[in-house]
């Protein structure tokens, strides 16, 4: 009784949002609209103060002589330099590999048939949390796997591409171990925090106690949406030999992945040999660190390569990969099917930097902080209220460091006048910044899924995603900021104290 009115509702949201234009016309449509309001804001004079230096940031008119020079010059690098684009078609290239050759899906065989029922569902959105420690890999390499998985094991790959996109970008603020964003964000902060006072230091473990916790809630959250929610809403699904490769299991295929495995042990000696030496060849040169190593930092590049030489030791087991050039071929049919995707990352990539160009986003954030100053709420409400606002704003501005830079020196100094420690205020960031990831068409990855979900459903458009997205979103943002309130109401430390 109580799925109904969730499912008639999700379905609303799928045929509003369905009704928008494809995904590519509604970023062309996103360009011109930031050109516009930029003029119209620049000649109403929108501005703000910053409260750190005092400097006036005001909106920039994009249609100005200067703004069209910086369009038609940077067309090309806002292309050329736009994340998603390099990282999945790096990734891609080795995964192809992986795919064509029939290893995935003989992997993904076995991984079915000792995990199914709500287990496949955990493991999935568990997989996707813990992916943040490899960056931006998790999109690109867990999203498609995640729906041929669930296609294996009859389930609509949809559902499992939900799970996955959940984990990786709802839950991108939690793990297990410490990762790259955990020094980013305690380096913006320290340096927020010195505005104020100039010896404090945020530790990058100051949010670890809390982020160890998010990541069970999330699993939890993630999986209960995704049997609850997300598969009753979508249709039976049949599974078919061109969702999961060839899953017919013979001995050739368990030499195939003995010969597969064998090289993935030999690539993780290597890696292990250039890793846990202090002087690794792997390690950052400058300060001997794994967190902020080449390594990490081309942690897609080592996937990608990883996932070649073991999926070509599978198909020369195989006997896929006889002739020559074969190998060539299944990566160029694997970029065939990245055309759609490229056309709408050259106008995602656009409207990124346009919007950046403009200063709207600046403006909006100083503005929000003035007026939550203003508010003058108990701390648990003002940490509250502060994750709402950096909810809204994750839905205007993407990149979680790039955002935590212009919000940190406004927030943290505010809040520490408060009495309130830039530890709290950091894992307040964190919950809002994360949670509406996933329904934001604005999301530099948010083109990926869209291209990989329309391998299962070509005619999939961004009320869809939405509409299997949106529990998720919400369910992590009131969950989690509950949790949050608990956490920080009753004193409980949020990570190791100096």
């Amino acid at each position: 009784m109580g799925k109904r009115p969730v499912l008639t509702f999700l379905k609303h949201v799928e045929t509003l949002g369905n009704r928008l234009p494809h995904p590519t016309t509604l970023f062309i449509w996103f360009c011109l609209l930031v050109l516009v309001l930029s003029w119209l804001l620049s000649m109403l004079g929108s501005s703000a103060i910053h409260p750190v230096d005092g400097s006036i940031v005001s909106v920039t008119n994009l249609l100005s002589q200067d703004g069209l020079h910086k369009i038609l010059t940077k067309t090309v690098s806002n292309f050329t330099q736009f994340a998603p684009v390099g990282t999945v078609l790096i990734a891609m290239l080795g995964l192809g590999i992986a795919e064509k050759s029939g290893l995935l899906g003989a992997l993904l065989n076995r991984m079915v048939a000792k995990a199914g029922g709500r287990a496949l569902s955990a493991i999935v959105v568990f997989a996707g949390v813990m992916s943040s420690l490899a960056a931006d890999a998790g999109y690109v390499v867990l999203i498609p796997l995640a729906g041929i998985v669930f296609a294996s094991a009859g389930k609509h790959p949809l559902a499992g591409m939900a799970a996955a996109f959940a984990g990786v970008s709802g839950g991108y603020s939690a793990n297990l171990l410490i990762g790259p964003i955990d020094a980013v964000l305690a380096g913006i902060s320290t340096e927020a925090a010195r505005l104020i006072e100039p010896e404090r230091e945020v530790a990058v473990v100051a949010n670890y106690y809390f982020i160890v916790g998010s990541t069970f809630l999330i699993t939890a959250l993630g999986t209960l949406i995704t049997e609850k929610v997300t598969l009753p809403a979508l249709p039976a699904w049949s599974s078919t030999a061109n969702d999961s490769g060839n899953l017919e299991h013979t001995a050739q295929q368990s030499m195939g992945l003995r010969n597969a495995g064998l090289v993935l042990v030999a690539a993780l000696l290597l890696i292990g040999l250039g890793l846990v030496p202090e002087q690794g060849i792997l390690r950052d040169p400058a300060t001997g660190t794994i967190s902020q190593s080449p390594f990490i930092k081309g942690i897609v590049s080592v996937i990608s390569l990883i996932g070649a030489l073991c999926g070509v030791a599978y198909g020369m087991t195989l006997k896929r990969y006889q002739t020559k050039g074969s190998v060539i071929k299944d990566m160029e049919d694997t970029f065939a099917t990245m055309a759609s995707y490229l056309v709408l990352m050259f106008f995602a990539a656009q409207f990124v930097n346009y919007f950046g160009w403009s200063n709207m986003g600046m403006v909006l954030a100083i503005k929000g902080a003035n007026w939550l100053h203003a508010l003058a709420l108990p701390p648990v409400f003002l940490l509250s209220i502060f994750i709402l606002m950096s909810a809204f704003i994750n839905l205007l501005v993407g990149s979680a460091s790039a955002k935590w830079s212009l919000l940190a020196p406004v927030f943290i100094p505010m809040f520490l006048l408060l009495g309130i420690a830039p530890e709290n205020v950091q894992a307040a960031y964190r919950v809002g910044d994360s949670s509406t990831n996933i329904i934001t068409p604005l999301m530099p990855y948010f083109g990926v899924v869209v291209a990989f979900m329309q391998r299962y459903k070509s005619d999939l458009g961004v009320g869809t995603i939405m509409s299997l997205m949106l529990p998720y979103s919400l369910a992590f943002l009131i969950g989690w900021s509950l949790v949050f309130a608990f956490w920080v109401g009753l004193g409980f430390p949020l990570g190791p104290t100096p």
